[in-house]
């Protein structure tokens, strides 16, 4: 049988991106007050977080965990600290402001972490790319 898991993690990549990025922009926007300071940091971040992003699927979908939702906060937690330090180290190149890069990164914490939840719980209910591997359990 074919394993079909890595299907599912770049469609969870990309599902996340865009939701990540819109939060991304619109936080950036409204902390440093300028719409392409926003954008800039939106985009800067698509590639990196995408990859980082598609590795922490990679080492969670090794993780067995009875609870659906111990593991979806644990991953939660986990891949918001990956992703607040870098969106804090882009937004600080970006702006030359590292007070900017830590007020992003600290409000992300907070939106992230609820969206990132909400993904997880989403997902969760989604067959995509598990057909085969829930069938050899």
């Amino acid at each position: 049988m074919r394993d079909n898991s890595k299907k599912r993690h770049i469609a969870k990549t990309i599902t996340w991106r865009i939701v990540g990025t819109i939060d991304t922009i619109l936080l950036s926007w409204v902390i440093s007050g300028n719409p392409f300071t926003g954008l800039k940091i939106g985009f800067a971040e698509i590639t990196t977080k995408m990859l980082l992003y598609y590795f922490h699927e990679r080492v969670w979908f090794r993780v067995r965990m009875a609870s659906s939702r111990k593991r979806h906060i644990l991953k939660a937690v986990t891949w918001r600290i990956v992703g607040t330090i870098d969106t804090m180290l882009l937004a600080w190149v970006i702006t030359g402001n590292p007070l900017t890069g830590f007020k992003i990164g600290l409000a992300e914490v907070i939106t992230k972490t609820v969206l990132y939840y909400l993904h997880e719980e989403v997902w969760y209910k989604i067959n995509f790319g598990l057909e085969n591997y829930r069938k050899k359990q």
